[in-house]
Order: structure tokens, then sequence, then C-alpha cells
């Protein structure tokens, strides 16, 4: 097997973060999940994780990142901000305000596309695994 695929869950929900990672770990793809519970805390990752060498393959951001932790900035700012340091950078939207103006505006800002947070976990497993292999 080859390397092991990366993906950086900015979520601030913990519960979220846990269900997104136990499903991945189910994934046929080997995956490598690292976590952040704020916009400001993943933006910070996914520099870091650039600057050793282990780029993420994928992002899955989150809109709403200031409603349960001590984030200042959504998903739309830290799109906005990664996609500075990164125009490269695969983000992907994860969020229940799916089909909405913000939601939109994450597209906007750089997101490649906008999951919505109610597909099946087995769905949303063959999303990543798709996203990844291409």
């Amino acid at each position: 097997m080859g390397d092991k695929k990366i993906v950086l869950v900015i979520d601030d929900e913990e519960t979220m973060q846990d269900l997104i990672r136990r499903n991945l770990s189910r994934s046929r793809i080997p995956i490598l999940v690292y976590s952040a519970l704020t916009g400001e805390e993943g933006v910070e990752k996914y520099r870091v994780l650039m600057e050793k060498g282990k780029k993420p393959d994928l992002v899955i951001m989150d809109l709403n990142l200031t409603q349960w932790g001590s984030g200042k900035i959504d998903g739309v700012e830290a799109t906005r901000q990664i996609m500075n340091m990164d125009p490269d950078a695969e983000i992907y939207g994860y969020t229940a305000w799916f089909a909405t103006a913000w939601a939109k505006s994450l597209e906007e800002a750089g997101a490649k596309k906008i999951i919505e947070r109610t597909v099946l976990p087995s769905e949303f497993r063959k999303m990543v695994e798709e996203i990844l292999s291409s």
C-alpha cells in the first residue's frame, strides 16, 4: 500500500470530528486525519503540515466555526486564508448550511464543492475516496 492520504478536518464540534475520523478509518484508502476545532487553528495546522512536506490532500471545512468554540473566523475566512497560502488546496465544505448564500460564499472563497452534512456516512466516505483517488 502507498502512503496515507492526509485529510484535515476543520470543525468546531468535537463529536463531528470523532464521527468523521471513525468513518474515514473504514475507508478502502489509507487516510491520516488531522483535526482543528477553529478556523484559526485549521489555517495554522495547514501551514505547519505544508512546511513539513505533509500538505493535506483534502480539507473538510465546516462553515460555522464560531458556534461552539473560541474561534473568531468562519469557514469562509479560513478557506480564503488557506487558498491565499496554497491556491491548489483541495477544500470541500461539509455543513448543515448547505444551499445557502453563506455556503455559496464558501465556494466563492475557493471550496471545490459543498457536501451536505445529512448525507449517509457511507456516501460521505465514498465521496472522500473519490476525491482522494482523482
